[in-house]
């Protein structure tokens, strides 16, 4: 199954948590083009947060619920 990212930033601190809040909400979440915060790799898009493609749904809505929140 593919991976499909649900988040991008340039803050790998912000994308680990992320990742953290998806595991533990069961999904499997993986970070991706970590040097992209170091160097703020514009064109690369930054560090990603990743899930298989039948998490998709349930992550973008974990997310929205942590963005309300704030």
């Amino acid at each position: 199954m593919e991976p499909v990212v649900v988040f991008r930033t340039f803050d790998l601190a912000e994308a680990q948590l992320l990742r953290s809040r998806l595991e533990t909400a069961g999904l499997d979440a993986e970070v991706t083009h970590e040097n992209s915060a170091a160097n703020l790799d514009v064109p690369g898009g930054g560090v990603r947060v990743v899930v298989p493609e039948d998490q998709v749904a349930d992550a973008r809505e974990l997310i929205a619920s942590a963005e309300n929140e704030q």
